[in-house]
Protein backbone atom coordinates (compact mmCIF):
# COMPACT_ATOMS: atom_id res chain seq x y z
CA UNK A 1 0.00 0.00 0.00
CA UNK A 2 1.09 3.40 -0.92
CA UNK A 3 2.34 5.13 2.30
CA UNK A 4 3.28 8.76 1.11
CA UNK A 5 2.39 10.46 -2.05
CA UNK A 6 4.36 12.87 -3.87
CA UNK A 7 3.41 15.42 -6.27
CA UNK A 8 5.49 17.17 -8.67
CA UNK A 9 4.69 20.12 -11.39
CA UNK A 10 7.63 18.71 -13.92
CA UNK A 11 9.28 15.61 -14.57
CA UNK A 12 12.84 16.77 -13.44
CA UNK A 13 11.30 17.49 -10.13
CA UNK A 14 9.61 14.35 -9.40
CA UNK A 15 12.63 12.56 -10.28
CA UNK A 16 15.17 14.62 -8.26
CA UNK A 17 12.66 14.33 -4.69
CA UNK A 18 11.78 10.57 -5.61
CA UNK A 19 15.12 9.51 -5.46
CA UNK A 20 15.88 11.19 -1.99
CA UNK A 21 14.13 7.65 -1.15
CA UNK A 22 15.45 4.99 -3.91
CA UNK A 23 18.92 5.98 -2.85
CA UNK A 24 18.06 4.68 0.39
CA UNK A 25 16.37 1.31 -1.04
CA UNK A 26 12.79 2.37 -0.33
CA UNK A 27 10.57 1.13 -3.00
CA UNK A 28 10.01 4.42 -5.16
CA UNK A 29 7.93 4.52 -8.30
CA UNK A 30 7.86 8.16 -10.42
CA UNK A 31 5.13 8.32 -13.34
CA UNK A 32 3.71 10.69 -15.62
CA UNK A 33 -0.28 10.31 -14.72
CA UNK A 34 -2.50 13.07 -12.99
CA UNK A 35 -5.05 10.26 -12.95
CA UNK A 36 -3.12 7.89 -11.90
CA UNK A 37 -5.01 4.69 -10.22
CA UNK A 38 -3.31 4.12 -6.42
CA UNK A 39 -4.55 0.67 -6.41
CA UNK A 40 -2.50 -0.55 -9.10
CA UNK A 41 0.58 0.51 -7.34
CA UNK A 42 1.93 -1.60 -4.46
CA UNK A 43 4.82 0.70 -3.27
CA UNK A 44 5.67 2.72 -0.08
CA UNK A 45 6.28 5.83 -2.42
CA UNK A 46 4.91 7.05 -5.46
CA UNK A 47 5.39 10.33 -7.19
CA UNK A 48 3.29 11.79 -9.75
CA UNK A 49 4.41 14.22 -12.19
CA UNK A 50 1.60 16.32 -12.40
CA UNK A 51 2.52 18.14 -15.20
CA UNK A 52 1.05 21.17 -14.39
CA UNK A 53 3.67 24.03 -14.05
CA UNK A 54 2.75 25.64 -17.42
CA UNK A 55 -1.10 24.96 -17.23
CA UNK A 56 -3.76 28.51 -16.02
CA UNK A 57 -3.48 28.51 -12.50
CA UNK A 58 -6.77 27.23 -12.20
CA UNK A 59 -6.35 23.73 -14.34
CA UNK A 60 -3.54 23.41 -11.61
CA UNK A 61 -5.63 23.62 -8.76
CA UNK A 62 -7.97 21.07 -10.02
CA UNK A 63 -5.14 18.55 -10.85
CA UNK A 64 -3.59 18.73 -7.71
CA UNK A 65 -6.76 18.92 -5.91
CA UNK A 66 -8.11 15.76 -7.62
CA UNK A 67 -5.28 13.61 -6.78
CA UNK A 68 -5.36 14.84 -3.10
CA UNK A 69 -8.97 13.74 -2.79
CA UNK A 70 -8.51 10.38 -4.35
CA UNK A 71 -5.27 9.79 -2.55
CA UNK A 72 -6.91 10.06 0.55
CA UNK A 73 -10.20 8.41 0.19
CA UNK A 74 -7.24 5.30 -1.04
CA UNK A 75 -6.09 5.73 2.60
CA UNK A 76 -2.15 7.33 1.86
CA UNK A 77 -1.15 8.67 4.85
CA UNK A 78 1.45 11.32 4.14
CA UNK A 79 0.72 13.56 0.90
CA UNK A 80 3.76 15.95 0.17
CA UNK A 81 3.59 18.56 -2.70
CA UNK A 82 6.71 18.95 -4.03
CA UNK A 83 7.77 22.54 -5.49
CA UNK A 84 10.22 23.88 -7.75
CA UNK A 85 13.29 24.90 -5.65
CA UNK A 86 13.70 28.23 -7.43
CA UNK A 87 9.49 28.74 -6.87
CA UNK A 88 8.37 28.61 -10.50
CA UNK A 89 5.22 27.35 -11.41
CA UNK A 90 1.90 27.69 -10.05
CA UNK A 91 2.78 27.56 -6.42
CA UNK A 92 -0.07 29.32 -4.55
CA UNK A 93 -2.87 27.62 -6.07
CA UNK A 94 -1.35 23.99 -5.95
CA UNK A 95 -0.73 24.35 -2.09
CA UNK A 96 -4.22 25.97 -1.80
CA UNK A 97 -5.45 22.85 -3.71
CA UNK A 98 -3.82 20.20 -0.91
CA UNK A 99 -4.36 22.16 1.96
CA UNK A 100 -8.38 22.90 0.96
CA UNK A 101 -8.60 19.40 -0.30
CA UNK A 102 -6.91 17.06 2.74
CA UNK A 103 -9.42 18.30 5.15
CA UNK A 104 -6.62 19.65 7.18
CA UNK A 105 -6.11 23.69 8.78
CA UNK A 106 -2.71 24.29 8.15
CA UNK A 107 -0.31 22.96 5.29
CA UNK A 108 3.83 23.39 6.40
CA UNK A 109 5.96 25.19 3.13
CA UNK A 110 9.88 24.53 3.58
CA UNK A 111 10.93 26.07 0.04
CA UNK A 112 14.54 25.98 0.61
CA UNK A 113 17.19 23.49 -0.69
CA UNK A 114 20.34 24.64 1.14
CA UNK A 115 22.48 22.23 -0.50
CA UNK A 116 22.35 23.82 -3.50
CA UNK A 117 22.67 27.53 -2.36
CA UNK A 118 19.26 28.47 -2.30
CA UNK A 119 17.31 29.23 1.33
CA UNK A 120 14.71 31.29 3.13
CA UNK A 121 15.22 33.84 5.14
CA UNK A 122 13.03 36.17 6.99
CA UNK A 123 10.26 35.08 4.34
CA UNK A 124 12.78 35.90 1.50
CA UNK A 125 14.00 32.89 -1.22
CA UNK A 126 17.38 33.55 -2.13
CA UNK A 127 19.38 31.62 -5.11
CA UNK A 128 23.43 31.60 -4.77
CA UNK A 129 22.90 34.78 -1.92
CA UNK A 130 20.81 36.55 -4.14
CA UNK A 131 16.58 37.03 -4.04
CA UNK A 132 15.49 35.04 -6.29
CA UNK A 133 13.91 37.71 -8.99
CA UNK A 134 17.52 39.10 -9.39
CA UNK A 135 18.78 35.54 -10.14
CA UNK A 136 18.92 34.04 -13.82
CA UNK A 137 15.21 32.08 -12.24
CA UNK A 138 13.90 36.31 -12.65
CA UNK A 139 14.62 36.66 -15.99
CA UNK A 140 13.80 33.14 -17.32
CA UNK A 141 11.79 33.55 -20.89
CA UNK A 142 9.18 31.00 -20.29
CA UNK A 143 8.15 31.89 -16.40
CA UNK A 144 10.23 34.59 -14.42
CA UNK A 145 9.96 34.36 -10.85
CA UNK A 146 8.26 37.54 -9.63
CA UNK A 147 8.20 37.51 -5.87
CA UNK A 148 11.00 37.07 -3.46
CA UNK A 149 8.85 36.96 -0.76
CA UNK A 150 6.98 33.52 -0.11
CA UNK A 151 3.89 34.67 0.67
CA UNK A 152 3.69 37.63 -1.59
CA UNK A 153 4.44 34.66 -3.89
CA UNK A 154 1.75 32.62 -2.43
CA UNK A 155 -0.72 35.49 -2.48
CA UNK A 156 -0.82 35.86 -6.34
CA UNK A 157 -2.81 33.14 -6.85
CA UNK A 158 -4.98 32.10 -3.09
CA UNK A 159 -6.64 34.01 -0.67
CA UNK A 160 -6.06 31.31 1.80
CA UNK A 161 -3.56 33.02 4.52
CA UNK A 162 -0.18 32.17 4.27
CA UNK A 163 2.47 33.28 7.33
CA UNK A 164 6.52 33.08 7.37
CA UNK A 165 7.96 31.79 10.54
CA UNK A 166 11.88 31.35 11.62
CA UNK A 167 12.91 27.77 11.16
CA UNK A 168 12.09 25.52 14.18
CA UNK A 169 13.66 23.51 16.82
CA UNK A 170 12.75 20.16 17.78
CA UNK A 171 10.66 19.91 20.79
CA UNK A 172 9.41 23.89 20.47
CA UNK A 173 5.84 24.80 20.06
CA UNK A 174 4.94 25.00 16.47
CA UNK A 175 3.12 28.71 16.10
CA UNK A 176 -0.91 28.77 16.61
CA UNK A 177 -2.14 29.73 12.77
CA UNK A 178 -4.07 27.89 9.75
CA UNK A 179 -3.34 28.29 6.93
CA UNK A 180 -0.18 27.90 4.99
CA UNK A 181 2.63 28.25 6.84
CA UNK A 182 6.34 28.90 5.50
CA UNK A 183 9.19 28.41 7.21
CA UNK A 184 13.06 29.64 6.83
CA UNK A 185 15.81 27.24 5.99
CA UNK A 186 19.30 28.10 6.05
CA UNK A 187 21.12 24.99 6.34
CA UNK A 188 20.43 21.52 6.16
CA UNK A 189 19.91 21.43 10.28
CA UNK A 190 17.08 23.87 9.87
CA UNK A 191 14.99 21.50 7.77
CA UNK A 192 15.93 18.58 10.19
CA UNK A 193 15.04 20.47 12.98
CA UNK A 194 11.33 22.21 12.11
CA UNK A 195 10.88 18.93 10.51
CA UNK A 196 11.66 17.21 14.19
CA UNK A 197 9.32 19.76 15.68
CA UNK A 198 6.37 19.00 13.06
CA UNK A 199 6.76 15.61 13.27
CA UNK A 200 6.38 15.85 17.24
CA UNK A 201 3.04 17.06 16.84
CA UNK A 202 2.01 14.93 14.21
CA UNK A 203 2.06 17.84 11.85
CA UNK A 204 3.36 15.68 8.82
CA UNK A 205 0.21 14.17 6.98
CA UNK A 206 0.25 17.17 4.55
CA UNK A 207 3.64 18.99 3.22
CA UNK A 208 5.23 21.34 1.02
CA UNK A 209 8.75 21.72 -0.49
CA UNK A 210 11.42 20.69 -2.57
CA UNK A 211 14.05 18.08 -2.77
CA UNK A 212 15.39 19.61 0.04
CA UNK A 213 13.03 18.67 2.66
CA UNK A 214 12.28 15.65 0.50
CA UNK A 215 15.36 14.75 1.62
CA UNK A 216 14.79 14.32 5.29
CA UNK A 217 11.84 13.01 5.42
CA UNK A 218 12.95 9.48 5.19
CA UNK A 219 13.55 9.35 8.79
CA UNK A 220 10.95 11.35 9.68
CA UNK A 221 8.97 9.48 8.37
CA UNK A 222 9.86 6.45 9.74
CA UNK A 223 10.08 4.72 6.59
CA UNK A 224 12.71 2.00 6.53
CA UNK A 225 14.96 0.74 3.76
CA UNK A 226 13.52 -2.36 1.70
CA UNK A 227 16.20 -3.54 -0.31
CA UNK A 228 19.85 -1.50 -0.93
CA UNK A 229 19.98 -1.23 -4.98
CA UNK A 230 24.06 -1.52 -6.05
CA UNK A 231 24.81 0.92 -8.33
CA UNK A 232 24.43 -0.21 -12.22
CA UNK A 233 27.72 -0.04 -14.41
CA UNK A 234 27.10 2.50 -16.94
CA UNK A 235 27.76 2.81 -21.06
CA UNK A 236 31.22 4.82 -20.75
CA UNK A 237 29.41 7.18 -23.45
CA UNK A 238 27.46 9.96 -23.01
CA UNK A 239 24.98 12.11 -24.92
CA UNK A 240 23.94 15.21 -23.53
CA UNK A 241 20.42 16.11 -24.85
CA UNK A 242 19.58 19.53 -23.95
CA UNK A 243 16.27 21.48 -24.31
CA UNK A 244 17.03 24.10 -21.37
CA UNK A 245 17.70 28.25 -22.24
CA UNK A 246 19.10 28.24 -18.21
CA UNK A 247 22.64 30.09 -18.06
CA UNK A 248 23.52 27.54 -15.53
CA UNK A 249 23.01 24.88 -18.29
CA UNK A 250 24.40 26.74 -21.28
CA UNK A 251 27.86 27.55 -19.03
CA UNK A 252 28.07 24.04 -18.47
CA UNK A 253 27.56 23.18 -22.20
CA UNK A 254 30.53 25.82 -23.43
CA UNK A 255 33.01 24.17 -20.76
CA UNK A 256 31.96 20.63 -22.18
CA UNK A 257 32.61 21.86 -25.67
CA UNK A 258 35.86 22.85 -24.71
CA UNK A 259 37.23 20.21 -23.10
CA UNK A 260 36.44 18.33 -26.71
CA UNK A 261 32.73 17.30 -26.41
CA UNK A 262 31.01 17.19 -29.76
CA UNK A 263 28.28 19.64 -29.75
CA UNK A 264 25.44 19.86 -32.62
CA UNK A 265 22.90 22.26 -32.61
CA UNK A 266 19.55 22.09 -33.99
CA UNK A 267 18.55 24.03 -37.06
CA UNK A 268 15.49 26.14 -36.55
CA UNK A 269 13.81 24.18 -39.43
CA UNK A 270 14.85 20.51 -36.99
CA UNK A 271 13.28 22.34 -33.96
CA UNK A 272 10.34 23.74 -35.29
CA UNK A 273 8.90 21.64 -38.12
CA UNK A 274 6.43 19.13 -37.11
CA UNK A 275 7.40 15.72 -38.22
CA UNK A 276 11.03 16.89 -39.29
CA UNK A 277 12.51 13.50 -38.51
CA UNK A 278 10.47 11.78 -40.56
CA UNK A 279 11.24 13.69 -43.66
CA UNK A 280 13.68 12.65 -45.85
CA UNK A 281 15.97 14.75 -45.03
CA UNK A 282 15.68 14.14 -41.55
CA UNK A 283 16.27 10.80 -42.01
CA UNK A 284 19.39 11.47 -43.97
CA UNK A 285 20.80 13.94 -40.80
CA UNK A 286 19.61 10.60 -38.31
CA UNK A 287 22.31 8.82 -40.19
CA UNK A 288 24.28 11.34 -39.78
CA UNK A 289 24.11 12.16 -36.12
CA UNK A 290 24.33 8.23 -35.20
CA UNK A 291 27.84 8.23 -37.29
CA UNK A 292 28.71 11.50 -35.20
CA UNK A 293 27.56 9.18 -31.90
CA UNK A 294 29.48 6.50 -33.35
CA UNK A 295 32.98 8.56 -33.70
CA UNK A 296 33.02 10.64 -30.18
CA UNK A 297 32.26 9.36 -27.08
CA UNK A 298 31.16 12.35 -25.66
CA UNK A 299 28.45 14.41 -27.61
CA UNK A 300 25.93 17.18 -27.37
CA UNK A 301 22.80 18.18 -29.26
CA UNK A 302 21.24 20.75 -28.06
CA UNK A 303 18.27 23.52 -29.22
CA UNK A 304 20.05 26.76 -28.60
CA UNK A 305 20.97 28.47 -31.55
CA UNK A 306 24.74 30.11 -31.59
CA UNK A 307 24.47 34.01 -29.23
CA UNK A 308 21.54 33.94 -29.31
CA UNK A 309 17.93 32.26 -30.29
CA UNK A 310 16.83 34.86 -31.98
CA UNK A 311 17.14 32.53 -35.46
CA UNK A 312 14.39 30.43 -33.63
CA UNK A 313 12.51 33.37 -32.74
CA UNK A 314 12.54 35.13 -36.19
CA UNK A 315 11.58 31.01 -37.35
CA UNK A 316 9.01 31.00 -34.93
CA UNK A 317 7.54 34.20 -35.79
CA UNK A 318 7.52 33.19 -39.27
CA UNK A 319 5.36 30.07 -38.73
CA UNK A 320 2.54 32.47 -36.70
CA UNK A 321 3.62 30.32 -33.67
CA UNK A 322 2.97 31.54 -29.97
CA UNK A 323 5.88 31.21 -27.20
CA UNK A 324 4.17 27.92 -25.43
CA UNK A 325 3.93 26.59 -29.10
CA UNK A 326 7.62 27.38 -29.28
CA UNK A 327 8.78 25.58 -25.94
CA UNK A 328 6.10 22.42 -26.90
CA UNK A 329 7.40 21.70 -30.38
CA UNK A 330 11.31 22.53 -29.43
CA UNK A 331 10.99 19.53 -26.75
CA UNK A 332 8.47 17.62 -28.45
CA UNK A 333 11.47 17.83 -31.51
CA UNK A 334 14.17 16.24 -29.62
CA UNK A 335 11.92 14.15 -27.66
CA UNK A 336 11.43 12.26 -31.29
CA UNK A 337 15.17 12.96 -31.99
CA UNK A 338 15.55 10.58 -28.65
CA UNK A 339 13.38 8.00 -29.45
CA UNK A 340 14.99 7.61 -32.70
CA UNK A 341 18.25 6.86 -31.80
CA UNK A 342 17.26 5.11 -28.32
CA UNK A 343 17.99 1.38 -29.78
CA UNK A 344 21.12 2.50 -31.35
CA UNK A 345 23.93 0.71 -30.73
CA UNK A 346 25.89 4.30 -31.05
CA UNK A 347 23.93 5.45 -28.20
CA UNK A 348 25.45 5.20 -25.01
CA UNK A 349 24.22 6.93 -21.29
CA UNK A 350 21.63 9.76 -21.76
CA UNK A 351 21.59 12.93 -20.38
CA UNK A 352 18.87 14.76 -20.39
CA UNK A 353 18.50 18.58 -18.86
CA UNK A 354 15.43 20.29 -18.52
CA UNK A 355 12.05 19.02 -17.70
CA UNK A 356 10.09 19.37 -20.89
CA UNK A 357 12.55 17.46 -22.74
CA UNK A 358 12.36 14.98 -20.31
CA UNK A 359 8.65 14.36 -20.82
CA UNK A 360 9.29 14.16 -24.63
CA UNK A 361 11.75 11.83 -24.99
CA UNK A 362 9.15 9.57 -22.38
CA UNK A 363 6.19 10.74 -24.58
CA UNK A 364 7.71 9.70 -27.59
CA UNK A 365 9.15 6.40 -26.32
CA UNK A 366 5.25 5.83 -24.87
CA UNK A 367 6.76 5.28 -21.54
CA UNK A 368 5.06 6.28 -18.29
CA UNK A 369 6.87 5.42 -15.79
CA UNK A 370 11.10 5.57 -14.58
CA UNK A 371 12.88 4.14 -11.91
CA UNK A 372 14.76 6.32 -9.80
CA UNK A 373 18.33 4.69 -8.77
CA UNK A 374 20.36 7.20 -6.79
CA UNK A 375 21.78 10.74 -7.38
CA UNK A 376 25.06 11.51 -8.87
CA UNK A 377 25.15 14.68 -7.51
CA UNK A 378 23.20 17.32 -5.98
CA UNK A 379 19.97 17.06 -8.37
CA UNK A 380 21.48 14.80 -11.17
CA UNK A 381 19.48 11.92 -11.07
CA UNK A 382 20.63 8.13 -12.39
CA UNK A 383 17.23 6.70 -13.52
CA UNK A 384 16.51 3.62 -16.11
CA UNK A 385 13.31 2.70 -18.27
CA UNK A 386 12.88 0.18 -21.06
CA UNK A 387 11.70 0.85 -24.93
CA UNK A 388 11.33 -1.65 -27.54
CA UNK A 389 13.19 -4.33 -25.35
CA UNK A 390 16.31 -1.89 -24.23
CA UNK A 391 16.56 -0.93 -21.27
CA UNK A 392 18.67 2.88 -20.79
CA UNK A 393 20.57 4.32 -17.79
CA UNK A 394 19.14 7.92 -18.16
CA UNK A 395 20.61 10.89 -16.03
CA UNK A 396 18.32 14.11 -15.59
CA UNK A 397 18.59 17.68 -14.17
CA UNK A 398 17.15 20.37 -13.87
CA UNK A 399 18.27 23.49 -15.95
CA UNK A 400 19.33 25.24 -13.18
CA UNK A 401 21.42 23.04 -11.11
CA UNK A 402 24.89 22.19 -11.20
CA UNK A 403 28.69 23.12 -11.73
CA UNK A 404 30.42 24.53 -14.54
CA UNK A 405 32.06 21.41 -15.05
CA UNK A 406 29.10 19.22 -14.32
CA UNK A 407 29.11 17.99 -17.57
CA UNK A 408 32.35 16.96 -17.61
CA UNK A 409 33.22 15.54 -14.51
CA UNK A 410 29.61 12.91 -15.02
CA UNK A 411 31.76 11.95 -18.13
CA UNK A 412 34.84 11.32 -16.42
CA UNK A 413 32.95 8.99 -13.80
CA UNK A 414 30.93 6.92 -15.96
CA UNK A 415 33.93 6.50 -17.99
CA UNK A 416 36.34 5.67 -15.63
CA UNK A 417 34.10 4.28 -12.09
CA UNK A 418 35.79 3.57 -9.22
Amino acid sequence: MILLLMMADDFTGALDTGVQFAARGIQTKVVVDSQVDFSAYDTKVLVVDTETRHLPASQAYEIVSGLTERARRCGVRYIYKKTDSALRGNIGAELAALLKASGQSRLPFLPAFPQTGRFTKKGVHYVDGVPVTESPFGIDPFEPVIHSVVTDLIGEQTDLPAYSFPAQKEGSPLPEKDGILVFDAETPEDLENTGRALADQDELHIMAGCAGFGGVLPGLLGIGADQEKPLPALDPRLLVVCGSVNPITLAQLQKAEEAGFTRLRLTPRQKLEPGYWDTEEGKEQLVQIEAMLAEHPFSIIETNDPGSNQPTADYAAGLGIDRETLRVRIAGSLGQLVGELFTSSSLGTLLLTGGDTLLQCMNCVGAKELEPICELERGVVLASFTYRGCTRHVITKSGGFGQETLFIDLAERISHPL
